[in-house]
């Protein structure tokens, strides 16, 4: 398990957005692009489907085997990926605070997801990603970490755009 490492990423994350007011935090730099919470809420979404779906396969534990993939390639944002519908984020505004309780909500519930799992259930069962195909359960943590790598890239972009917009 990465707990460390997710833990680090998602620390990093919620560092770099503390300077900021919300209403910086919640200003889109252009139209076509996610503000830094829509990121952050992108983030919470797909933590919180991925932590349901990895749940429901356990319970299910139908024992679909499936071979590690390279899902450290999710860091790369050269490849364009379209979030999937139901973790697009939402156009409503919201607080620092609000969001850092839900990033925290569905954190936690990965880790209870996780720590009430054996590693046999993890190794013997997978769910499909669009990108990899089929990813054994045990590969789901990590990649929560890399995907959250993946778009601190895209947050560190939007945040100096709205820097540059102040000064």
């Amino acid at each position: 398990m990465k707990n460390e490492e997710n833990a680090r990423i998602r620390h990093t994350i919620l560092k770099r957005v503390e300077p900021f007011s919300d209403k910086e935090l919640n200003e889109k730099p252009s139209a076509d692009e996610w503000s830094a919470m829509q990121i952050l809420d992108h983030l919470y979404k797909m933590e919180q489907t991925i932590t349901a779906s990895i749940a429901k396969t356990i319970e299910k534990n139908q024992q679909k085997k499936a071979l590690k993939k390279p899902i450290q390639l999710s860091v790369n944002r050269k490849v364009k990926v379209d979030a999937p519908d139901y973790t697009v984020p939402e156009e409503t505004f919201i607080t620092l605070a609000e969001m850092k309780e839900k990033l925290n909500e569905s954190r936690n519930r990965l880790y209870e997801v996780y720590a009430r799992t054996d590693q046999e259930t993890l190794q013997k069962n997978s769910m499909p990603h669009p990108v990899f195909g089929d990813v054994p359960l045990v590969q789901w943590f990590p990649f929560v970490g890399y995907h959250e790598k993946r778009h601190l890239a895209q947050l560190e972009e939007t945040l100096s755009k709205i820097d540059e917009k102040k000064n």
